[in-house]
């Protein structure tokens, strides 16, 4: 029997392919996912709601779609990547058209009962096209200029169209995670550094374009910028949220004041509490060891999605697997920094922890992506009891 003629033949069905998925994976995320359970719960007062409840309810829905999403043998997600990409700027172009504008914002759309964010949805959707984009193109044509436009083309329409809304912190979110998988890609490292140096070029640009008929941001953004330099310029104002947020994390101390004791947050000096802001009430409770037990989950998760990479002979699959690491690592790399002032605020959710729909239904369907990988990788006669009959 040949190699292929025994994948084909032992290709997990059923229960068989439950039994195949990386539990560990599973168990991790739900160990993170009870992590924002209990600070939101403990935020709220002590009260399942009005966020505990709803977001347990949208973390079993998730499981839900990792599950279903798993199921599906992986070329299915490769050969659907264009149609859902497209799908995913038709919904950026209905958030213009009906989307509905919340914290002076314009950034969801009413699905039903269902409030979605597309730009969360294109998160994930634009490394899958990008990784199919990659499978399907010859490793000698990658580095040629010509098919190094076509994905920059395809990270950029649907940027352009996050960026109006405005949403820079997931603009600068797209735009890395296809660079990531550009580079893991093997695109030659030559055109990294002009993007680097074009991109020095742009801060300058928007620095000096503050004040003028060409201003490139928003007034909020650049009080963003003020506040990240010097917060305390405005301790009550712009530098009001990075100030309290530091005042949380410094709190915590070692151990933490101890689960529902943190005063930023149960007092409300703590803005954005259980979105944004949530791991500042988690350190503020848990103190260092809490926080830095919440990092070893992180990466315990991002380690597991680069080991189904580098175990699955598929390209598409690697890539996609690779991309969801990267992009989770951007999640919560970006949020923390933002919550301790190395970064400025852009808005961006801490992964599976910050109350929110949108980013955990996404997050666990990107999971999913990972377990098909997984479940269907190819397996040499020797891999696994799992494949015997």
């Amino acid at each position: 029997m040949t190699y292929l003629e025994y994948n084909v033949a032992r290709t997990p069905t059923g229960l068989r392919k439950v039994l195949a998925m990386n539990w560990a994976l599973l168990i991790v995320v739900v160990a993170v996912a009870s992590f924002g359970f209990m600070v939101l719960y403990s935020v709220a007062g002590g009260s399942m709601t009005p966020w505990a409840e709803a977001q347990i309810e949208r973390f079993v829905l998730g499981l839900a779609a990792m599950f279903i999403v798993a199921m599906v043998p992986i070329w299915f997600w490769r050969n659907t990547s264009a149609l859902l990409y497209a799908f995913g700027l038709l919904l950026l172009v209905a958030v213009e058209v009906v989307g509905v504008t919340g914290g002076g914002a314009q950034r969801w759309i009413d699905v039903g009962p269902l409030r979605l964010q597309p730009s969360e949805v294109m998160k994930v959707v634009l490394v899958m096209f990008l990784a199919a984009y990659y499978d399907w193109l010859p490793p000698s044509k990658v580095s040629r200029p010509q098919w190094v436009l076509v994905p920059i083309l395809i990270m950029m329409v649907p940027t352009a169209l996050v960026l109006k809304q405005p949403d820079l912190g997931t603009s600068i979110l797209l735009v890395t995670g296809g660079g990531a998988i550009m580079f893991l890609a093997g695109v030659h490292w030559a055109y990294f550094v002009t993007v680097i140096g074009a991109g020095v070029a742009l801060v300058t640009a928007v620095l000096k374009s503050r004040g003028t008929d060409w201003q490139i941001l928003k007034d909020y953004q650049y009080r963003r910028i003020d506040t990240f330099i010097d917060p305390e310029s405005d301790p009550l104002g712009a530098g009001y949220h990075i100030t309290q947020s530091k005042i949380a994390l410094g709190s915590g101390g070692l151990q933490g004041k101890g689960f529902m004791q943190g005063t930023q947050a149960r007092l409300n000096f703590l803005p954005e509490k259980h979105t944004d802001f949530i791991f500042t009430a988690l350190a503020e409770e848990f103190g260092f060891i809490g926080s830095m037990s919440l990092l070893v989950l992180y990466m315990l998760i991002v380690a597991f999605c680069i080991w189904t990479a580098v175990k699955t002979k598929d390209r598409f699959a690697s890539l996609v697997s690779l991309g969801v690491a990267v992009t989770f690592f951007l999640f919560f790399a970006v949020n923390m920094s933002m919550v301790m002032g190395l970064a400025p605020v852009v808005g961006v959710p801490l992964p599976l922890v910050s109350y929110g729909g949108s980013a955990m239904l996404v997050l666990m369907v990107a999971f999913g992506m990972v377990q098909s990988a997984h479940v269907h990788r190819p397996r040499m006669p020797s891999e696994g009891r799992l494949l015997k009959r």
